[in-house]
């Protein structure tokens, strides 16, 4: 079971975001991720200043998502600055957005494959869902973007191409870390996602900071 921690910053001016302390793991029907966000060093939100918890990392979100043997999300609990999604692939994609008051719910439903955000967690899922071949054609997928502060759900359109699987010397035995090239249909930007197993090494806006143990290798 993989431990560790990203660090995660704005993909264009590299403004620090926080922290994602994360732990998952493959199982008998799928696999699971779960972690907790934290604010960036030195910051805190409101709330906590006003209840006199600014001191330590300040807790800002959260991610649970479980996906089945065939990378399709079976749930997903998703919280930032207290709004809340949960979800799942039923009927194409199905969620639940509850506001910070709690006192009013909205559901959604759309024709997609899985959901996205800003969270390493969904690269991992997105790779799995595909199972693309190194050197085969890029794949086109539908997704639901949910990304904080307020986990507004919007469609997109992306395409992902397995590059690369190289084999790198990891001590324990050989790493193999697969190099995706990934497109928003929407505005063209392309860009690069290194995965080993179940971790995201390098992304935009992601990096992996510390990990305990090896990733873990799937069936």
């Amino acid at each position: 079971m993989p431990r560790g921690r990203y660090s995660l910053h704005d993909p264009h001016d590299h403004t620090p975001l926080g922290e994602e302390h994360f732990h998952c793991a493959p199982g008998p029907t799928g696999w699971r991720y779960v972690s907790q966000l934290t604010a960036p060093a030195g910051t805190a939100p409101a709330a906590d200043v006003a209840h006199g918890a600014a001191d330590g990392p300040s807790v800002t979100g959260s991610v649970d998502l479980a996906l089945d043997e065939l990378g399709r999300p079976v749930r997903l609990e998703l919280r930032a600055a207290d709004w809340r999604v949960r979800g799942a692939a039923l009927d194409g994609i199905t969620w639940v957005r509850t506001d910070p008051t709690g006192a009013h719910a909205t559901e959604g439903n759309v024709a997609a494959h899985a959901f996205t955000g800003a969270s390493p967690a969904f690269l991992v899922a997105t790779s799995r869902l595909l199972r693309l071949a190194p050197g085969g054609p890029a794949t086109r997928v539908r997704l639901v973007a949910l990304t904080a502060p307020v986990l507004a759900p919007r469609t997109v359109d992306q395409s992902w191409a397995l590059v690369a699987r190289t084999a790198h010397d990891a001590g324990t035995g050989p790493l193999m870390v697969d190099e995706y090239q990934v497109s928003a249909l929407d505005t063209g930007e392309r860009y690069s996602v290194y995965i080993a197993g179940d971790v995201v090494l390098a992304a935009p806006g992601v990096e992996l900071e510390d990990l305990d143990t090896p990733p873990s290798v799937f069936p």
